[in-house]
């Protein structure tokens, strides 16, 4: 009998490294086994973080950052390999976005997959995205499939928003029908704006935006950024959200002392999954996923956009924990690849069908 064991691994938008889980499929459910983490080492994340823009020898850079990252992988894999009860089936692994342009007809994940089995020892499928692009749809997101499969419950209309360096809700309305799309930035402007005035990663829980105050006229242009007004499908990321998108609107704003401006950012956050979940659905629950969980200014400001009566908790009381939550999902989708089943939801991509998402390197 084939093993029902999969490792999944992620690296987000936020850039820090890669989050890895050991997941069985045996029938008696989605269980995790097993969980790591393996951060990006300064040079990797620079490089990285330099590849999402146009630059001189990209093809050669991304190629020589690729195989980097995949030794980061392998890091990871061989610590969940270690902790498996058998043999590991496939590790099923996102790889990193440099790109996102569906409306070109592309996106592109950076990875060596091949790279990745040879260092393992185990087979490898990659490029998730890809089919459902093909297939004329965004690409993304493609956990909302995942999330009906773990977190949804009959009757109950329930809402998983996915916080990562970009936000996105997955809508799980209790029937069987599943709506989501990405709704804008998540962590990604907040971690760049603490980067660069206290040369921190990310604002831990919140704290520094607390010390602020929204400034109510920055909110409200960067609140009339033309992608919020655009209808689903849709899909967004570091190619719209970035520094100089961010400094243009600072500069009709000039002199605003940092603090009110990480409060601003993050009351941006809040607001746009707030709007994006009160025109799905008449939600009865929401749940927190990716690092966003843990920042609990973010998750206050969310319970209040949304009107502070719906309960906002974390993926921790379904029995996931929030920084898990992406890489069992494509540890789910390699399942379901190597099982040809479908793993994309047309009506969340906007893809022509149902669509086998990946591609597969043998060990």
């Amino acid at each position: 009998m084939a093993s029902t064991l999969y490792i999944g691994l992620m690296s987000g938008t936020s850039l820090d490294g890669v989050d890895g889980v050991l997941a069985d499929f045996s029938g008696r459910g989605i269980r995790t086994l097993e969980a790591a983490f393996t951060p990006f080492p300064a040079g990797l994340r620079a490089e990285l973080m330099a590849l999402q823009a146009a630059s001189a020898n990209e093809l050669e850079r991304e190629a020589l950052a690729a195989n980097a990252l995949a030794r980061c992988y392998a890091e990871c894999v061989k610590t969940l390999a270690t902790a498996a009860p058998g043999p590991v089936r496939a590790v099923a692994v996102h790889g990193q976005t440099i790109r996102h342009r569906p409306e070109l007809g592309f996106t592109r994940q950076t990875n060596n997959p091949a790279l990745l089995a040879e260092l393992t020892g185990i087979d490898v499928i990659a490029d998730f995205r890809s089919r459902d692009v093909a297939a004329g749809g965004q690409g993304a997101p493609l956990v909302p499939a995942f999330h009906e499969a773990r977190f949804g419950k009959r009757n109950q209309v329930r809402v998983v928003v996915n916080i990562g360096g970009i936000g996105n809700i997955s809508v799980l309305y209790g029937d069987g029908r599943v709506s989501g799309y990405d709704t804008g930035p998540g962590n990604v402007l907040m971690d760049l704006w603490i980067a660069r005035h206290q040369g921190q990663a990310y604002d831990e829980d919140g704290a520094w935006a607390a010390t602020g105050t929204v400034d109510a006229s920055l909110l409200d242009l960067m609140l009339d950024e033309p992608y919020f007004r655009q209808p689903p499908p849709k899909s967004t990321g570091r190619d719209l959200f970035h520094a100089d998108w961010l400094d243009a609107k600072l500069a009709q704003h000039p002199g605003l002392d940092p603090a009110d401006v990480q409060a601003t950012l993050t009351r941006l956050t809040a607001v746009t999954i707030a709007r994006a979940i009160q025109a799905e659905a008449n939600a009865q629950a929401v749940y927190v996923c990716g690092g966003g969980a843990y920042n609990g200014m973010l998750l206050r400001d969310l319970a209040d956009a949304l009107g502070g009566n719906i309960p906002v908790a974390s993926t921790d009381t379904l029995g996931v924990a929030p920084n898990r939550v992406e890489a069992l999902a494509f540890a789910w989708l390699g399942y379901r690849f190597l099982r040809r089943q479908p793993g994309n939801l047309p009506a969340v991509t906007g893809a022509a069908g149902p669509r086998i998402l990946g591609a597969l390197y043998p060990a």
